[in-house]
């Protein structure tokens, strides 16, 4: 087995909620040492967002394994010359404070590569540089608000925030993916770089599909649910035995042979109005209504029966228990075991699968666990140790 990949590389972050913790767990997942910077007054507000996991927030179980967690008061003189030392042997820095707040300390993107060359460091805020907003606070639900996500979600008149942190996922997955480019980089021309990410951006980026509908038509489509406006029959339909199946036709072959071998409807097959997808999409609800009507006399099992022969995309509309236990994460071994301070937790394994590269996933950080260890490191003795913990710096 080969090293992973990011071993050796120290990464730095001065992080809260999700956005940052999840672009720097991903480079712990890689290998790369992760020392976490947290307010000793409670650190990373998320550990309280609440107690779901044996005592442990659930977002923060998520996002912060493989780390070391350092507590520090950066407002501090003490604080600020150790987080200085610190990022003289880093090779990333990332940071998603409030507006302003790494600036005020000197550790915006900028700030920290003017003094550290060879740096990486990434500013995550809610809607970048400059402009109107760029003072606002920004939650992955004001964000996707201001974004016109929870506008394509939902149902028509009825707009939904999306289930899933959205803003914050696509955030940090433009900051861990920005620092792989960064290292590639510095490896050709040794020097690092200043980058920013904001939420905001990655919501209008990710909002590509609507809004290149919206600009070449000037129609705003309307969210359909469990579905899509771009195609049709294309959505979720009642069984029998109390399922929904999700069927996909992205093509007119396709919505052919759902017409001819699984509804047995060759007239719907023949059917000039229902030929292309335009088509379909202008008389969604009249197929909806046929579709339905098929699959709700039939039970999920030979409603899948016929769509397998008919060589048709389908799915079964899971909840989050039925994805636990989904035999397709048991059969390729999807699950692992990463301890924290409450003993050993259920965890997916990080998606980029490699023959190459060995799993190291390491554990969830109570706060402060491993500031003793960090300081050591940076030359530190016990006598100073303490007298750090007495004056409240660490």
């Amino acid at each position: 087995m080969s090293p992973l990949p990011l071993e050796g590389l120290l990464v730095v972050g001065v992080e809260q909620a999700v956005a940052a913790p999840l672009a720097t767990r991903h480079l712990a997942d890689l290998g790369a040492r992760v020392i976490k910077i947290e307010n000793p007054k409670g650190g990373d507000f998320a550990r309280d967002y609440d107690a779901a996991v044996g005592g442990i927030a659930a977002h923060f179980v998520w996002c912060n394994r493989g780390k070391e967690s350092l507590t520090l008061d950066l407002r501090s003189a003490a604080g600020a010359k150790i987080m200085e030392t610190l990022l003289g042997q880093a090779d990333v820095l990332i940071q998603n404070l409030a507006p302003g707040a790494a600036a005020r300390m000197g550790l915006s993107a900028a700030q920290a590569t003017s003094r550290h060359p060879r740096l990486i460091a990434v500013d995550i805020s809610g809607y970048g540089d400059g402009g109107p907003f760029a003072e606002r606070r920004a939650y992955d639900l004001l964000v996707q608000s201001e974004g016109a996500s929870c506008s394509v979600t939902g149902q028509p008149g009825a707009f939904a925030k999306p289930g899933i942190p959205v803003a914050d996922i696509g955030a940090g997955m433009y900051a861990f993916s920005s620092v792989l480019a960064a290292l590639y980089d510095r490896e050709r021309t040794g020097v690092g770089t200043a980058i920013s990410v904001a939420l905001f951006d990655a919501v209008a980026e990710w909002m590509g599909y609507p809004l290149h509908y919206t600009l070449g038509t000037g129609v705003e489509q309307e969210p359909r649910g469990v579905g899509s406006p771009a195609v049709a029959p294309y959505g979720s339909y009642p069984t029998s035995d109390g399922q929904q199946i999700v069927l996909g036709t992205t093509n007119d072959a396709e919505w052919k042979r759902l017409a001819t071998l699984v509804l047995e409807r060759a007239d719907l097959a023949a059917e000039p109005s229902y030929a292309g997808n335009a088509d379909r999409v202008a008389r969604r609800e009249e197929l909806d209504a046929v579709i339905a009507d098929w699959t709700r006399t039939r039970p999920l099992a030979a409603i899948v029966e016929r769509l397998d022969a008919a060589t048709i995309g389908y799915a079964r509309l899971n909840g989050v228990q039925d994805l636990i236990d989904h035999p397709q994460l048991a059969a390729r071994q999807r699950w692992t075991r990463v301890d924290s301070p409450v003993g050993p937790l259920d965890a997916l394994l990080p998606p980029p699968v490699s023959d190459r590269w060995p799993l190291k996933l390491g554990s969830v950080p109570a706060l402060g666990e491993q500031t003793d260890a960090v300081l050591a490191g940076l030359g530190f003795d016990g006598e100073r140790i303490a007298r750090l913990h007495a004056e409240g710096v660490v």
